[in-house]
């Protein structure tokens, strides 16, 4: 095995470091990234026809339908993907409208800027999209994180690949502690599919404020691309704040493997 020095991360707006540089300061601004959308990248899409300070801003489906990608000042090749929508987080009844946007399948081709901090493609099973339940998040903008896994995640979800079927039920071994449900979706089950729906349908649309979702990049035990949804819910006994983003790795390490 080689070894590689870290390519240099992409340079984040200078906003985006004001506002979003500590824990204290995100907690102090919840709207940071919706003003950074709403406020910048929006208008410099539609007025200049460039989404800076954004990555990319895509409105084809109107305003109320679009999304902006944005690059996280946290780690090398974390991205997020953030509607234009006002849309509180995965507890909001908009994304469980009939006509909402499948924001989990726009979020997985934008994967595509990870693996461009690396300059080369990165295995489906090690890329993620998280978004965290309202007790685990800073910002009050829907926002899906879009990066690597943990290496011990995927091992798990390999190793517990032949119990995964096409219903929500335990993982069989917690993930970071915490015990995931897990379910498996083809890869055309992602753009048929939206994730929030299905997981609404199983714990109902009141239970989604306490509920955290990731979309895992998986192979199926019979060599068929598709992904293992993950769910984990509050749980304050334990101390749970239903946060998925712990599962993924914000340093990339796989990317650095050959």
């Amino acid at each position: 095995m080689t070894s590689r020095s870290p390519p240099p991360a992409i340079r984040a707006a200078a906003l985006l470091g004001l506002l979003l540089a500590s824990p204290a300061l995100r907690a102090a601004q919840p709207d940071a990234l919706w003003k950074i959308v709403h406020g910048r990248c929006v208008p410099n899409q539609q007025l200049h026809g460039t989404p800076s300070p954004c990555a990319s801003v895509s409105l084809a489906g109107g305003e109320a339908k679009g999304y902006a990608i944005l690059k996280d000042i946290k780690g090398a090749s974390q991205f997020l993907l953030i509607p234009t929508d006002r849309i509180t987080g995965i507890e909001s009844p908009k994304i469980l409208t009939d006509d909402a946007p499948n924001y989990f399948a726009a979020a997985w081709a934008a994967r595509s800027g990870t693996e461009a901090v690396f300059h080369h493609p990165l295995p489906r099973e090690d890329m993620s999209l998280a978004i965290n339940s309202p007790h685990a998040r800073s910002q009050e903008q829907l926002h899906i994180h879009i990066d690597c896994l943990q290496p011990e995640v995927v091992a798990a979800l390999h190793a517990h690949a032949a119990a995964i079927g096409p219903t929500w039920a335990p993982l069989g071994a917690p993930l970071l502690g915490h015990p995931y449900r897990a379910r498996w979706l083809s890869e055309a089950g992602l753009a048929a599919s939206n994730p929030f729906k299905l997981l609404a349908a199983d714990v109902g649309a009141a239970a989604m404020k306490l509920q955290t979702l990731v979309v895992a990049g998986a192979v199926s035990t019979a060599g068929k691309p598709g992904f293992v949804l993950l769910a984990d819910h509050v749980d304050p006994a334990t101390n749970d704040k239903a946060g998925g983003e712990e599962l993924q790795d914000h340093s990339c390490a796989v990317a650095y493997r050959q």
